[in-house]
């Protein structure tokens, strides 16, 4: 059954996050500074101290094109591992655009129509989040502009072709058609870009335009929130309480729409789950960035946001999981990781390769890139069930299909994967850029 309301983790916390700082006077941001992007409502629930929110009728009617998700047991890994350890997933690959992104871009796209906005811009990744706010524009009459991180742009090029059949209007970032990404290309002709990069692009175009809007795929608390209708289904469809939940991270939507009604369950003294995100070894934002103010786009346009980070101008190797090579988390999931609510490791690409491999030869489903980070550190965590003989109960989200990775996929089975090991000097050269 679909849930009818979104979990909000704020008010369940012992402390509040830390707010947005606006980077001239180093003040809270309020809602006038942030109604050039987004809508009020938006807005609202960006700050929002309600524990539930209603999800609209006509969010719901979209939502019913794939949801619920399935909650499935992954018996056959679990023979093939020999493991006592019961793994579950949850499998957010049915939605229109393979991906659990659309969760959040259906009611963005929806409260921008009710304001009467026009377009939304975006940045993505991988292109699993272009191509869901391009399916929701198109439910809700928006045209849609998406900036793709060059270095995706070049590998999945079907992503943009998915894109392009919602109607969306898709430039590889860093881009000539903007200011940022101008300057990015004078002073790096052969830039792969970056989220950071192709935010600032989506950020510049919004923000010049009465009728255009900006949407983003993570990181903020309201996306975060519309992605818990993935935890709230999981926990209607398990049998057994998880002892461990593992989700990987990048800006962190994923991760925290299926942990946060686990956690809210934990903190009621309910469940007492061992939770765990996993990042990649060359874009460690937890396990190697600092807890600090910074931007969330390269060029500055955007408020200070208190995360890990890498520093804003860092700029990650090409690494195939596109929508983890984000150089800062979510701010009120670094929150959390301070006040200790869970754990992170990273992975290595071609360990996490091995294990999406693995997982389509037992389960039958190829895992985007992405949750092959969740799935290596399930198998780890079940093969080391397997010396113990604990009988662990593992939940993991499998947050997308891999059906547009298969040239990732390619470079992987013929030897040809590269794992990007990142010299502690270069994320010291990119903090040293950090406001002050």
């Amino acid at each position: 059954m679909i849930p009818n309301h979104w979990y909000n983790i704020v008010p369940d916390l012992p402390s509040p996050p830390p707010p947005p700082l606006h980077p001239g006077t180093r003040e809270p941001v309020g809602p006038d500074d942030l109604a050039p992007l987004f809508p009020m409502e938006l807005i609202a629930q960006e700050v929002s101290t309600e524990r539930f929110v209603a999800i609209p009728q006509e969010v719901l009617d979209v939502y019913r094109l794939w949801r619920p998700t399935p909650l499935l047991r992954a018996r056959r890994l679990e023979k093939a591992l020999g493991t006592p350890a019961r793994i579950y997933y949850k499998y957010e690959g049915g939605s229109p655009a393979g991906s659990h992104k659309p969760n959040t871009a259906v009611p963005q796209a929806y409260y921008n129509a009710r304001e009467g906005v026009r377009k939304l811009t975006t940045e993505t990744g991988a292109g699993q989040w272009g191509s869901s706010l391009a399916f929701a524009c198109a439910q809700f009459g928006l045209e849609c502009e998406v900036w793709m991180v060059r270095a995706s742009y070049d590998q999945k090029p079907y992503r943009r072709s998915l894109m392009q059949v919602y109607g969306a209007t898709v430039h590889a970032s860093p881009s000539p058609v903007t200011s940022s990404g101008a300057k990015v290309l004078a002073d790096d002709p052969g830039s792969t870009g970056s989220l950071g990069i192709a935010i600032s692009e989506a950020v510049e175009v919004a923000a010049a335009g009465d009728d255009v809007r900006y949407a983003l795929g993570s990181v903020l608390n309201h996306v975060l929130m519309h992605q818990t209708v993935i935890g709230e289904e999981a926990l209607q469809q398990l049998e057994e309480m998880p002892d461990l939940i593992i989700g990987c991270t990048g800006g962190g939507s994923n991760f925290g729409g299926l942990v946060f009604p686990f956690l809210r369950e934990k903190l009621a003294g309910k469940i007492n789950p061992t939770i765990r995100a996993v990042e990649p070894d060359a874009c460690p934002s937890f396990t190697r960035g600092v807890y600090a103010y910074d931007f969330g786009d390269t060029a500055g346009f955007t408020p200070l946001l208190k995360m890990h980070t890498l520093g804003h101008d860092f700029v990650p190797d090409p690494i195939h999981a596109g929508g983890l090579r984000y150089h800062g988390m979510s701010p009120l999931l670094s929150h959390m990781y301070e006040l200790g609510m869970f754990e992170a490791v990273s992975r290595s690409q071609s360990e996490c390769f091995e294990a999406g491999v693995r997982f389509a030869r037992t389960e039958g489903i190829v895992p985007a890139p992405e949750p092959t980070h969740a799935l290596a550190e399930t198998i780890a965590e079940a093969l080391r069930c397997k010396e113990t003989g604990e009988e662990k109960v593992i939940l993991t989200a499998l947050c997308g299909h891999g059906h547009f990775d298969l040239a990732a996929y390619d470079r992987y089975l013929s030897g040809a994967m590269e794992d990007f090991s990142l010299p502690q000097e270069r994320i010291d050269t990119a903090l040293m850029g950090l406001p002050g």
